[in-house]
């Protein structure tokens, strides 16, 4: 039965219930409209509708209902989309309305997603009511059904800033498509965030949030939430960061001046906390500390002047004679003079009589005395001669001899001292791999190791000078009365070692063994590295080898007939030296001398490698003791003046003179980020385990020879061969991670593993990488065993920072891999030295210096002129405490030049006092302290 007959049989049940009332028309055949609109009028009311269908929603596949209610109505009928809707699916129910008398008819459908889905037409599926009254019809509006939906991915997220504070913070986000149009709701750490009660706050129609001046309570993961009567969607979580930037307080008022003589230093401050950086601000720009040098006015002691004439004798028989405490004057906290100001004497030789009267005005009554008086006037003015004559000609001929001819006579002092240096014909750095071929020597060079004691076993180093002697005799040393010559041999004496002392024990043997025979395991157990000697009065010094650690132990600071067997280690575990706050790192290694109990008459002298670039004052850099109770204790900083001990900083050392035994650290803290500290960086390469595959490890380690040692222990177990010359990064404090890529790999040649071409090590790694070295690796595989070279480039740079650039060109062959011997360079073996051979100054010149500086002139030629000669112009008042302070200075110039070999730079020093005591005048007292501010 096709849809017109049944349209028309529904035409004719409602004919037939409207008979008396309406007159049915038909018409033919193929209309869906089997009902007229309306019908004939009669007196009485239209259907009025009181409920019409409403808009719907399909929610999954739940149907839903329309509604229609309607008086009077006799019947009514919903149609959709221009189509009647079968009685059946009808539901109706009458009854009157008890105020009115009216028939009230209800209607209700149900319409299925099915049935929505199935219409194609050019609006959305649609319904009304059409209601019959004796009157005719009514229609009621159209209601609308649609399938609701909300997709799951927003048009737009919103997306995390970091605003200063008083920003403005514009967060935009577009909801998801859905039907009916999604709302959305805003929340911060999942609160919903409200317009309402904050007028700083403002969600527009248009979905964003915007919030007109940031402030630190708006930092919070914003998330937008959209929403219909289907589902809800979350937007990704966007942070927002509200963030200050920090601001310097005022400038603190100067500190005193940190000398009590001399010249020092005044310091004052300034913290980055008006305000303070939060939330990632950025931390203050400029110097949080200034120095400016200061001069200390020395204390000047009274000195008495010559005394006055004797007055006239008085009438009471007594006479004065003055003097004044005026050459010079106490001035600057100095002392008084000591003793009398005046002195009265009779002037009768006690020939006075009663009452004051002198002897001619009484009555002679013996003559005997008066013989008596003159003989011992005449006794007593003979000595006084004879004394006044004896002073004078001491006087003159120390005048004319005072410092000897090794001050005076310039020729002399240059003749003293010859310079002399080692040199060899370059043979390559042994330790590479294809040591013929030229590395790129233009940013970064090897370590030239410390001083380095060579036994009988290194003699092939020094070829072709196998023995070099140079001797050093000079008019300066003869009148110094040094009869014998010095001479200085390359080779050690094999009676270095003391008497009865195990030669392994204070050798590296062992350690060149090690070196030269890779052991079993891939990275080999850290061991303590240690050295000890015996010394005794003549003193000597303690060397690590190739780690840039050394104690001079001066001579005289052992007792006579004592001897003391000393030791020094360098601490090869996690040191413990630097804060908790991360402020502090580790410049050098930890060192420990001792025994515990030793007791010396003068400071030793230790030099420790360090990694800081010490210039342009972004350091603090302090020494600290370790305690009984393993705790560390500041015990200066190398700005301050202090008398406890010395410090001396230059570019790669320190040099300290130290009182006490114990273990040492060497720490900075940046003021800066300009703050530098010095990386050393070395690519090794190494067969895998297939014969194809050959991995490249990258180290970057602090430039200390001690440090980079480390790695030469982890590769000589890898079995690893250095491919280029190490070079130097300088790698700032300014928080930026450094970044190592490997480039310009054939790759028709050798395959590389995906995502490791670049790695990358945050900044706390390498800034607090506490002497450790870090690394990475690059494994490569070649395509074919043909494949005998590879060439590339290793690119080491640290973001907004420098780049160093290593070079590798290097055979992987197997049969080469095996005929090259690994680590070949020659090690330095003896670590310590006793006696002269351990100093560079010949014990006789070095008497004779100390005696002729350590006595201070009217000239003002002492050990002072003699520091600031040799360029140790700070801290003089530790000097000034020594027993003898030219001795000390001497113990540091030996401590600072234990690897050049010569004595250049005493002897330009001497030479110049030489010459500044020739031509100068003699000057008084007051030009003299002006010399030395």
């Amino acid at each position: 039965m096709g849809p017109f007959s049944k349209g028309r049989y529904f035409c004719l049940g409602i004919f037939l219930f409207l008979v008396f009332f309406t007159t049915c028309t038909t018409t033919k055949g193929t209309s869906s409209d089997a009902l007229p609109d309306s019908l004939p009028s009669v007196p009485g009311t239209l259907p009025h509708f009181l409920q019409e269908p409403e808009d719907a929603y399909i929610i999954k596949s739940n149907p839903i209902k329309l509604r229609c209610r309607a008086a009077p109505a006799l019947q009514i009928f919903f149609k959709c989309n221009g189509e009647w809707v079968h009685q059946n699916e009808h539901v109706s129910q009458e009854y009157l309305d008890e105020n009115t008398g009216l028939k009230i008819r209800e209607v209700m459908i149900n319409v299925s997603r099915q049935q929505v889905e199935d219409f194609h037409g050019p609006e959305d599926y649609w319904c009304l009511c059409v209601a019959w009254s004796h009157l005719g019809t009514s229609k009621s509006r159209k209601a609308t059904v649609r399938i609701a939906y909300l997709r799951k991915n927003f048009e737009q997220d919103p997306q995390g800033k970091e605003v200063p504070i008083k920003g403005m913070i514009v967060l935009h986000c577009r909801p998801p498509e859905g039907v009916p149009v999604a709302e959305v709701e805003w929340l911060k750490n999942e609160e919903p965030v409200s317009s309402l009660n904050d007028d700083n706050i403002d969600t527009r129609a248009d979905h964003n949030l915007i919030i007109n001046e940031a402030r630190l309570s708006d930092s919070g993961n914003y998330t937008c939430l959209a929403s219909n009567i289907v589902a809800k969607r979350r937007s990704t979580t966007a942070t927002v960061v509200v963030f200050v930037n920090g601001g310097w307080s005022l400038w603190t008022e100067w500190s005193s001046c940190n000398v009590r003589c001399g010249r020092g230093v005044q310091k004052r401050s300034r913290t980055c906390t008006n305000p303070a950086p939060l939330n990632g601000g950025a931390f203050c720009e400029g110097m949080s500390m200034q120095k400016i040098t200061c001069n200390a006015l020395c204390p000047v002691d009274g000195g008495w002047e010559e005394w006055s004439e004797w007055t006239i004798c008085s009438s009471e028989c007594e006479r004065q004679r003055r003097r004044a405490c005026t050459a010079p004057a106490p001035r600057h906290g100095g002392k008084l003079c000591e003793g009398p100001g005046q002195v009265n004497e009779n002037c009768t030789g006690g020939l006075c009589t009663q009452n004051r009267k002198l002897l001619h005005d009484v009555k002679p009554q013996s003559m005997e005395g008066t013989n008596d008086v003159a003989l011992y006037s005449g006794l007593a003015a003979g000595v006084i001669a004879v004394a006044v004559l004896v002073v004078a000609v001491t006087l003159y001929r120390k005048n004319q001899s005072e410092y000897g001819v090794d001050v005076i006579d310039s020729s002399a002092l240059t003749g003293g001292f010859q310079s002399f240096n080692f040199k060899t014909t370059r043979q390559g750095n042994p330790l590479l791999l294809n040591s013929s071929i030229q590395p790129d020597l233009t940013v970064g060079r090897t370590y030239s190791s410390p001083i380095c004691f060579q036994d009988s076993m290194d003699k092939e180093l020094f070829d072709p000078l196998p023995d070099i002697k140079v001797k050093v005799q000079s008019s300066f040393m003869v009148s110094l009365g040094v009869a014998d010559r010095a001479e200085y041999h390359v080779k050690a004496h094999p009676e270095t070692f003391p008497r009865g002392l195990n030669r392994d024990y204070s050798t590296m043997d062992s350690r060149k063994k090690s070196l030269l025979t890779p052991p079993a395991p891939v990275t080999p157990a850290k061991r303590e590295l240690r050295t000890m000697g015996i010394f005794g009065n003549l003193g000597g010094r303690l060397v690590m080898p190739n780690t840039g650690v050394s104690l001079l132990v001066p001579h005289g600071a052992i007792t006579e007939d004592t001897s003391w067997e000393m030791y020094m280690i360098i601490n090869q575990e996690e040191s413990s030296a630097q804060t908790d706050e991360g402020c502090e790192i580790l410049l050098g290694p930890e060192v420990t001398y001792g025994p515990p109990g030793l007791n010396l008459s003068c400071p030793v002298a230790m030099t420790i490698a360090h990694c800081a670039e010490v210039d342009g004052g972004n350091w603090n850099i302090r020494l600290k003791r370790q305690t009984h109770d393993n705790k560390w204790e500041e015990v200066m900083s190398a700005e301050d003046e202090t008398t406890s001990c010395y410090c001396l900083m230059e570019s790669h050392s320190c040099h300290l003179l130290l009182d006490q035994p114990g273990s040492y650290a060497l720490v900075g803290e940046p003021l800066t980020e300009e703050a530098i500290k010095r990386l050393k960086l070395a690519v090794f390469g190494s067969l895998g385990a297939s014969l194809l595959e050959y991995s490249l490890r990258v180290y970057c380690v602090d430039d200390t020879p001690h440090a980079f040692q480390e790695v030469v222990a982890m590769e000589t177990g890898r079995g690893g061969q250095l491919l280029e010359e190490p070079k130097t990064l300088l790698f700032k404090g300014n928080t930026f991670s450094l970044q190592v890529s490997i480039q310009d790999v054939p790759q028709f040649l050798w395959n590389i593993k995906p995502f490791t071409t670049c790695q990358e090590f945050s900044f706390s790694q390498v800034w607090c990488s506490n002497q450790q070295p870090l690394h990475c690796a690059f494994s490569l595989e070649r395509y074919s065993p043909a494949t005998t070279q590879l060439s590339c480039k290793i690119s080491v740079r640290q973001v907004k920072g420098h780049e160093q650039i290593l070079q590798v060109y290097t055979s992987v062959s197997e049969s080469e891999k095996e005929s090259i011997p690994f680590f070949t360079q020659a090690d330095c073996t003896v670590t310590s030295q006793t006696g002269s051979k351990a100093f560079k100054i010949p014990f006789s010149i070095r008497q004779r210096i100390c005696a002729t500086f350590d006595t201070a002139n009217a000239k003002g030629k002492d050990w002072q002129l003699l520091a600031q000669k040799l360029h140790i112009e700070r801290n003089l008042s530790y000097f000034a405490k020594q027993r003898s302070p030219s001795a000390v200075i001497l113990n540091l110039w030996e401590a600072q030049h234990q690897d050049s070999g010569d004595l250049d730079s005493l002897a330009s020093a001497l030479e110049e006092i030489g010459r500044i005591h020739s031509k100068s005048p003699v000057k008084s007292p007051e030009e003299t302290n002006s010399d030395f501010p």
